[in-house]
C-alpha cells in the first residue's frame, strides 16, 4: 500500500504507524463491509486515516483524537494528500462523552490507545461503540496486551513498565478483561489476529 515515510509540514510521523499500516489495512479490509462508514478513535498522527482511505476507496474514514496536536497533524496530512473519502478529523475523548458523535457508523477501528490511557478511556470506547455501532457493526482493536496462557514478550513487559513510569494510570491491559468490559456494551469477541512486533488485532461484534 505504499505508506508514506515522511510528514507533510505540520505532521507528526509515526515509525509505528508506517510499519504496521499494511498488516492492519489488510485484515481490516477483509472484515469491512464493501462501503460504508469508519470511525478511527485516537487516530494520533493521521497516518493511518491516509492509508486507510487510500486502501479502501469505497469507505468514508472519519479520523479523531483529543490532542490538539493530533488534529493539526490529522489535518495536515489530509491537506498535503485531499482524498474525497477522508473526513475532517473530530475532537474525539472517550473519557468525556460529550464529546462522542452521534451518527451510526458501520465500524469503529482503534490502533495502540488502550494501553496509553486511562482504563476509563477503554470504558468510554465500548460504551460508544455499543451507541454508534448497528447490529454486526465491528469494532477493531490493535495493539499489545496481557493474555492469559500466552508468555509476555520480554519486550511488551519492558513496555508495560515504560508506560506505568509515565503515567501510572497506563499499561498494558488484560484482553479478558477488555472483553468483558465489550461484552456490557452488547459486543462480543469474534476474532484474536497475531501481528508483528508482539502485538494481536482483536475483533467484536455489535449483537
Amino acid at each position: 500500500m505504499d505508506t508514506q515515510q515522511t510528514a507533510p509540514s505540520g505532521g507528526l510521523f509515526s515509525p509505528a504507524a508506517a510499519r504496521n499500516s499494511d498488516a492492519i489495512l489488510g485484515l481490516l479490509s477483509a472484515h469491512l463491509p464493501a462501503r460504508g462508514h469508519v470511525l478511527e478513535i485516537a487516530s494520533g498522527s493521521g497516518q493511518h486515516a491516509m492509508a486507510a482511505a487510500r486502501a479502501l476507496p469505497d469507505i468514508v474514514w472519519q479520523p479523531s483524537d483529543p490532542s490538539s496536536e493530533a488534529l493539526q497533524s490529522i489535518e495536515a496530512w489530509r491537506t498535503a494528500d485531499p482524498l474525497p473519502n477522508l473526513r475532517a478529523p473530530l475532537r474525539v475523548d472517550m473519557t468525556a462523552p460529550d464529546t462522542w458523535p452521534e451518527q451510526t457508523y458501520d465500524a469503529i477501528a482503534c490502533i495502540n490507545m488502550i494501553h496509553i490511557s486511562p482504563w476509563q478511556a477503554t470504558e468510554g470506547l465500548m460504551a460508544l461503540a455499543g451507541q454508534v455501532l448497528p447490529v454486526g457493526g465491528l469494532l477493531y482493536l490493535y495493539g499489545p496486551y496481557l493474555e492469559k496462557d500466552v508468555p509476555l514478550a520480554p519486550s511488551n513487559a519492558a513496555f508495560d513498565e515504560s508506560l506505568k513510569s509515565r503515567n501510572p494510570a497506563w499499561g498494558l491491559r488484560d484482553s479478558r478483561d477488555v472483553s468483558l468490559e465489550a461484552k456490557k456494551h452488547g459486543l462480543r469477541f469474534t476474532r484474536r489476529v497475531e501481528m508483528q512486533a508482539n502485538n494481536i488485532s482483536l475483533m467484536y461484534r455489535r449483537f
